[in-house]
């Protein structure tokens, strides 16, 4: 991984300040002011987001909130540092999941012009990360989302999540068949990030990826 042990340790810092929950924005105009630089976390339903950002923060029921009844086709805002009258970091979004099985198509349709318009009208979003399950890795349903962020030229990178759940051998062929794609896509960072929420594995280097997208 290409992050210095400065990195790693100034991103631990800014996650082990302040993190709250700010609003959630079921439509754009409930969308908060563009004065913070954002992240935006997308993934497949039950990928394992949730724990993923509740691992990332050091915190068991951050992303709880954004998982209660009604709130799934919304954009979920995180505070990340700040705090003393000082503005945040870093905001997260957590993005509504997709890939339902059986979703009714007006919520599809309600998800794809959400998420498609955010991504293309938001200044302040600096990268997304894309999170894949390792037991499976790029599906046709990761596509159209790895194709919207392509499309909007926001830059993004793949996160591997549930490295534990995978035998070694496998997790490394996951691994390079997704790199191997993602050099393929025009805005996809090269390298990808192998985490497990339960284990910890990972999780200082995302912290990292994620203050690196903002700082550059």
């Amino acid at each position: 991984m290409s992050f210095t042990d400065e990195q790693l340790e100034a991103a631990r810092k800014i996650f082990s300040g302040p993190i709250a929950f700010l609003k959630s924005a079921p439509r754009l105009e409930h969308l908060p002011e563009p004065i913070v630089p954002e992240v935006a976390f997308a993934g497949r339903s039950n990928v394992g987001k949730s724990s993923l950002l509740n691992a990332l923060a050091n915190r068991n029921g951050l992303a709880r909130t954004s998982n209660t009844p009604g709130r799934t086709q919304e954009l979920n805002f995180f505070d990340v540092g700040g705090g003393g009258g000082q503005p945040p970091s870093v905001r997260l979004v957590d993005m509504p999941g997709y890939g339902f099985a059986k979703a009714p198509k007006d919520m599809v349709r309600q998800w794809r012009f959400l998420v498609n318009d955010f991504l293309r009208g938001r200044d302040v979003l600096k990268r997304a990360l894309v999170l894949i399950d390792s037991r499976h890795g790029i599906k046709d349903v990761d596509r159209e989302i790895l194709g919207m962020l392509d499309k909007a030229a926001v830059s993004y990178r793949i996160v591997l999540t549930k490295a534990d759940k995978v035998k070694a051998t496998d997790l490394a062929t996951v691994t390079q068949a997704t790199a191997d794609e993602a050099r393929q896509r025009p805005a996809a960072h090269p390298e990808i990030i192998t985490t497990s929420s339960e284990g910890g594995m990972g999780i200082a280097e995302l912290r990292a990826a994620v203050m690196e997208a903002v700082t550059v």
